[in-house]
């Protein structure tokens, strides 16, 4: 059985939250084993919470899983929080995992902006389920796919769900160049230092701008 950290909650996974526990309960009132909870929990992150990646904010508050839960939107990083927060209330060991990708599901908008097409800490969720860790990443929600011509991240609950490497033309989506391990909870400040190496722009205009969806809509 993993460590007890894994259960508890922290500054930003805030499973205790008041809001963050009624969204698990609904999402969980009907399943009974605990693989078809953190399957359930991992599509309503997913799809009812909408990707943006000009959510990423310098504020801590912010990063909480009650605040995107409230504001309805986050990026990989908050779901994944939001993911780990969900399935600790419900009792299954959660965690959070880092690795710096080259995404393709990009715009041109966002990618001027960042300067670069590599996301440096993309954020996921390591889940432990029927006695292994998996792997599950709820960043890119259904629309938001659809738009791109990218085929979802499905979860089963068993399998690794971290990237396709291919969109649906046969082209690359997602490559995973660097992983960073796995953590309790957020590591904030390393997070950020790296940022500010390599998103200057985030900080020069205190968060990145745009309409992340409608500039998909507008590019496919």
């Amino acid at each position: 059985m993993p460590d007890s950290k894994y259960l508890e909650p922290t500054f930003f996974i805030d499973s205790d939250d008041k809001d963050v526990t009624a969204f698990a309960e609904k999402i969980v009132t009907d399943k009974e084993d605990e693989s078809e909870k953190a399957v359930a929990l991992y599509y309503a992150v997913r799809d009812q919470i909408l990707y943006d990646p000009y959510a990423v904010s310098t504020n801590k508050q912010q990063m909480r899983a009650s605040s995107t839960l409230q504001n309805q939107k986050g990026y990989c990083v908050t779901k994944a929080i939001l993911l780990a927060a969900l399935l600790r209330f419900v009792k299954i060991p959660s965690r959070l995992g880092f690795a710096d990708v080259t995404n393709h599901l990009n715009t041109e908008n966002l990618k001027k902006q960042m300067g670069t097409d590599i996301f440096y800490y993309h954020g996921y969720t390591d889940i432990y389920i029927n006695g292994k860790w998996v792997k599950a990443t709820p960043a890119f929600n259904i629309s938001l796919c659809d738009k791109f011509g990218t085929k979802p991240l499905e979860f089963d609950g068993i399998n690794d769900s971290i990237f396709h490497p291919f969109d649906k033309k046969g082209q690359k989506h997602m490559e995973y160049i660097n992983d960073h391990g796995h953590f309790a909870d957020l590591p904030f400040e390393t997070i950020y230092n790296s940022y500010k190496k390599y998103y200057p722009a985030l900080f020069e205009l205190s968060r990145f701008r745009g309409d992340f969806h409608k500039e998909a809509s507008e590019q496919s």
